[in-house]
């Protein structure tokens, strides 16, 4: 057999044996409410080839290869012992059965599982009932959190998206809302059917009964005349800037808690993995902004290791709805002029806002940003001035191994590729992905370049505060 037909064999092999993975993530996700990962990559409503790329991230996290014949043994025992409601890495876990001699043992694998599963809950969820969510405002970030609930409903989806709220109500507008959602400029089309309920004045999306409810201040809503109660609200307009104004949002009935997805001075900056431990009984919480998301976890783990003196950090952020497509009067210094023709110079609080979810940084940093004529993913370069010299292959490894290894793996992507692009990042569900090959280390001195989808990737760090918020813990196996 010549090498380029082995070689073809072998990938029809793999292939046959990712496509019978999809019903089995399919049935554990469900109905156990199981997420089942390979090196973190959710294979969740997964194509076959989205199955293959994640195995092959094995050679980023682990000295050698996991193929889809190491894993399979893994989901077939996972599904015979029906864990309750977890985030589950098959990868980690067949590399880890294969150093200890029991991937191919089947009863010696179910016992490795087993106490493997230990903290996972018994059940499909750790609430005792869905709780309801209300988008007020349907933007960039309230329709990329739409798809992202939508996308985990399932008979046992703790968190349910019941209702959205904007302004307007002239006809059409239902369809335009819909049409929006369905189909993305940026992000491609919706995974699923969406139609419209005129009747009912709703949105139905892969079986989810939205209501489109139309109010110009949150005074005028009673969510319980709509059948929803409890309800956790995520701002979504910008609005609404501090608490005061936010606490509008808990006056109608049927609303319990508020999530702003922007930052504020007075309320609890959250990043999730950073500071999301100071997530307890608030019933008012922001998500910080995208930009510090992005950094902050990265931040963390270079101060934890070398410290951090002083920094600076430039944005170079792609354009957003607040600025002008043409030329026209803006509020805002220079946002006035267009944005698909400039490069437009402007502020970000993001370098002072990271000392919110640390305060160790606290006067350390500074930032500005550039808008450039990009829709989406936008980049952070830092410039640090390290108490500890180092060199570029240290500092780089030290990340690699916390972006897969640690509690901040969720956060912290990492790359290792000459040819990426800003494109290349569109839908990358962490929030900062590390450029390890622009990296730039002289001593003390260190630049590091940080990528982020400034839409998806901030979406899903949103979407773990409202996890948190309502209770709702997954647990990550292994931990």
């Amino acid at each position: 057999m010549t090498d380029a037909q082995h070689l073809l064999d072998t990938y029809i092999s793999e292939q046959g044996a990712a496509e019978r993975m999809i019903p089995a993530v399919g049935a554990l996700y469900r109905d156990s409410g199981v997420i089942v990962t390979v090196f973190g990559r959710k294979l969740m409503n997964g194509s076959t080839v989205d199955i293959l790329k994640a195995h092959r991230l094995a050679r980023f996290v682990v000295d050698d290869v996991v193929t889809v014949a190491e894993t399979t043994p893994v989901l077939d025992a996972l599904l015979e012992l029906r864990p309750g409601s977890s985030r589950i890495d098959i990868g980690k876990l067949a590399h880890e059965a294969r150093r200890g001699g029991v991937l191919q043992d089947p009863a010696r694998l179910n016992e490795f599982l087993k106490k493997q599963l230990h903290d996972v809950p018994a059940g499909t969820s750790v609430l005792d009932e869905p709780r309801d969510v209300v988008l007020y405002g349907f933007g960039r970030i309230g329709r990329i959190l739409a798809r992202l609930l939508i996308e985990r409903t399932t008979s046992n989806n703790p968190l349910r998206l019941r209702a959205i709220v904007v302004r307007g109500g002239r006809d059409g507008d239902l369809e335009k809302r819909a049409s929006l959602l369905r189909r993305d400029s940026v992000h491609g089309s919706f995974n699923g059917s969406i139609t419209v309920d005129t009747e009912n004045n709703a949105i139905i999306a892969n079986g989810n009964l939205i209501k489109v409810i139309y109010a110009d201040q949150p005074e005028d809503i009673d969510y319980t005349a709509h059948g929803i109660d409890n309800a956790l609200v995520v701002d979504n307009t910008g609005i609404f800037k501090d608490e005061q104004a936010l606490r509008r949002h808990l006056v109608p009935p049927g609303a319990s808690k508020v999530l702003l997805t922007a930052p504020a001075g007075d309320l609890k900056n959250i990043v999730y993995g950073v500071n999301d431990n100071m997530i307890g009984e608030d019933d008012v919480l922001c998500a910080a902004s995208c930009t510090t998301n992005a950094i902050t976890p990265v931040l963390k783990v270079i101060n934890d290791r070398f410290g951090i003196v002083r920094g600076h950090v430039e944005t170079v952020h792609s354009y957003t709805n607040d600025q002008n497509l043409i030329d026209n009067f803006h509020k805002a210094d220079r946002r006035g002029r267009s944005a698909p023709l400039n490069m437009v110079l402007t502020s970000t609080g993001a370098a002072k806002a990271v000392a919110k979810a640390l305060p160790e940084l606290a006067g350390k940093l500074t930032g500005n940003a550039i808008r450039v004529p990009t829709p989406n993913v936008s980049m952070a370069v830092c410039n640090l001035t390290l108490e500890q010299p180092t060199n570029r292959e240290a500092l780089n490894d030290h990340v690699r191994d916390v972006s897969y290894h640690s509690a901040l793996r969720q956060q912290i992507a990492f790359s290792t590729s000459t040819e990426v692009v800003s494109t290349d990042f569109v839908g990358t569900p962490e929030p900062g992905i590390f450029d390890s090959v622009a990296t730039i280390v002289d001593g003390n001195s260190a630049v590091l370049y940080i990528w982020y989808d400034n839409e998806f990737g901030y979406s899903t760090q949103v979407l773990r505060c409202m996890q948190k918020m309502v209770g709702l813990h997954i647990v990550n196996v292994p931990a």
